[in-house]
């Protein structure tokens, strides 16, 4: 522990590691769920009241992903915002927004899945499309609610101007980690105990009864790994991370360093990224739901290895014959 100085935080780390990540977001996620909800709007009525939370994932992740490009052109800039203040918070509000929405629509998800195959007879004719839309209704209002605060707190600082902070400037940030604080239990915490005991008490089921469909097992078995494979990667580590850097923060404004801070700042940098892979990796939900996405993907990825072998082949005859020649 030192009072006096504090160890040199990689304040360059972002600007070297983020702009890759959120170029290779934005291809992929536009790509993934502009074809997920092209096969949805095919598949609509044999995916049933699910389809409705299904659009609104891919809505919210195309929402955020809109905004990568200022983003990449606000690190690429030496993290310098050009784009206003204002737009400053529709971005940050943007990435909360899609965040939260996506935690909780594969909550509902989770929810219709577990009440179809444990409950089937109790839900039967009493859960419709008109139900599935009010709860989405629902989620994005409660989601924006729980978001909204984060405008109002600052965004860039008299001392470092151009800055476009993902939380706020360290004037605030002690009522800033009280509001994440409150935001990861309410948001992340309580949602993630709701679908994990779903699809825990799901398997569990499955797996004790023989008279159910073999194939409903080993669906029900892949996406509960897709959303243990989102929570581990993308949602876990970040909420971790971000309160531990605000209380850093908080630590650092008092005098208060430790070596640990630099680790932290960078691991919640890396987490920073690694959390907007939701975008790209939610489209699995498409794959798990709609069987015939999942026959498409296998057809395409067939005919793009046809195509290489093919072409592998064309080149080898081709210098054969240079050669003969």
């Amino acid at each position: 522990m030192n009072t006096t100085t504090c160890p040199n935080i990689s304040f360059s780390f972002p600007k070297r590691f983020l702009p890759p990540v959120y170029i290779v977001v934005f291809i992929i996620g536009l790509i993934a769920n502009g074809w997920g909800l092209k096969s949805l709007s095919h598949n609509w009525k044999k995916l049933g009241n699910v389809s409705v939370f299904v659009l609104n994932l891919g809505l919210a992740d195309i929402l955020y992903l809109l905004t990568l490009p200022f983003l990449i052109v606000y690190y690429f800039n030496g993290t310098t915002w050009i784009f206003g203040d204002a737009f400053c918070k529709v971005t940050r509000f943007c990435f909360n927004l899609n965040l939260y929405c996506s935690i909780g629509f594969l909550t509902c998800i989770s929810v219709y899945r577990y009440l179809a195959i444990v409950h089937p007879m109790r839900v039967m004719g009493r859960i419709t499309v008109t139900h599935s839309v009010a709860i989405s209704v629902i989620v994005w209002m409660l989601v924006s609610l729980q978001s909204l605060p984060d405008m109002f707190f600052t965004k860039s600082s008299a001392n470092e101007t151009g800055k476009c902070f993902d939380t706020t400037s360290d004037e605030y940030v002690e009522a800033y980690l009280r509001y994440s604080f409150v935001w990861t239990l309410i948001g992340f915490c309580i949602p993630s105990i709701i679908t994990l005991s779903c699809y825990g008490h799901m398997i569990f089921v499955l797996c004790c009864n023989d008279n159910i469909d073999e194939a409903l097992k080993q669906r029900s078995l892949k996406l509960l790994i897709i959303l243990i494979l989102l929570f581990s990667v993308c949602y876990i580590p970040y909420h971790i991370l971000k309160n531990f850097n605000l209380w850093s923060r908080v630590l650092l404004k008092q005098g208060i360093c430790y070596e640990w801070f630099n680790g932290v700042y960078v691991g919640h940098r890396i987490c920073r990224g690694l959390v907007c892979l939701n975008s790209a990796l939610n489209p699995l939900v498409y794959l798990h739901v709609n069987d015939g996405i999942a026959s498409q993907l296998r057809q395409l990825f067939l005919r793009v290895c046809q195509t290489v072998t093919q072409l592998s082949t064309n080149s080898r005859t081709a210098l054969v014959s240079l050669r003969n020649a």
